[in-house]
């Protein structure tokens, strides 16, 4: 199985490309830049959407996993609604290709307010750009691939806790400050709850399940239980060993962020299990 990975050069991208590889599959990674791509992969750095047949270009992958995305932390950002008829470009145009798999990066944001367990069958009421732009492109992902009889699935990514200072989670924001020697984090009360997952749990979740076709649609990538923030941020910074402390009530909550949220990880619990 050839497959492309879109934002391979990304925060998701490294790892998800590694366990990919991982699999015994083969990669061709692309973005802007390849200096973060594992070497096993084919490298391909390039402007997706400069790319008039992107089907032919990148050697005719059995499998599109679109990360790629601009300020995917940032949630008001411009970008979202900017680039989304560029995305849609791009993966129409692996619809109307050979391709046979189409899947793409999803968010728990598409969702919008909503307070307990997230199915596959969850109403999406997206409340911010991020959220309002990924759904759309996930309707009209589903849309083509349906129309062209493609595979098609909707990897929705929930809250992903990782020790690289690279990336723009809080998890991330913590290890720079740590790095940084700072002494204290500004947070919030931290009561909120949410489906909190390891990185290199996330990234190998990706991985099998882009490396499969008998599960499709939406599939949560996820630990399927909710947690406290301030809990997970605690264990976070125990667990890495670092010396910095939290600030607590820096910060209000989030007005769009739920009390308690998670999501129904049979799906890929299933996934897992056949690997």
């Amino acid at each position: 199985m050839r497959i492309l990975v879109t934002g391979a050069n990304g925060y998701l991208g490294q790892g998800i490309v590694r366990h990919i590889l991982d699999c015994g599959l083969q990669v061709v990674g692309t973005d802007l830049r390849d200096d973060r791509i594992d070497d096993r992969a084919e490298k391909i750095p390039c402007n997706l959407f400069e790319i008039e047949d992107p089907y032919d270009y990148f050697g005719k992958p059995d499998v599109l996993l679109h990360l790629a995305w601009r300020d995917g932390f940032v949630h008001y950002s411009n970008a979202h609604i900017d680039d989304l008829p560029k995305h849609y470009a791009f993966i129409k145009s692996f619809a109307d290709s050979g391709v046979k798999t189409i899947a793409v990066m999803g968010t728990m944001h598409e969702i919008g307010f909503y307070e307990g367990c997230i199915k596959e069958e969850t109403p999406c009421n997206p409340i911010t750009p991020y959220g309002i732009a990924k759904n759309s492109l996930r309707q009209l992902t589903e849309m083509h691939c349906k129309q062209k009889d493609k595979n098609f699935m909707w990897l929705r990514g929930y809250y992903i806790v990782g020790n690289s200072q690279y990336g723009s989670s809080i998890f991330s924001k913590i290890t720079a400050a740590e790095t940084e020697g700072k002494e204290e984090f500004p947070f919030t009360m931290g009561q909120n709850q949410f489906d909190f997952i390891d990185y290199e749990d996330f990234c190998e979740q990706v991985a099998r399940a882009v490396g499969q076709e008998s599960i499709l649609g939406v599939i949560n990538i996820c630990s399927g239980h909710p947690e406290k923030l301030a809990d997970r941020v605690e264990r976070f910074i125990k667990e890495n060993g670092y010396k910095i402390k939290l600030k607590y009530g820096a910060f209000p909550d989030r007005p769009y962020d739920s009390k308690a949220v998670w999501a129904d990880g049979r799906k890929i619990e299933t996934i897992m299990k056949k690997a």
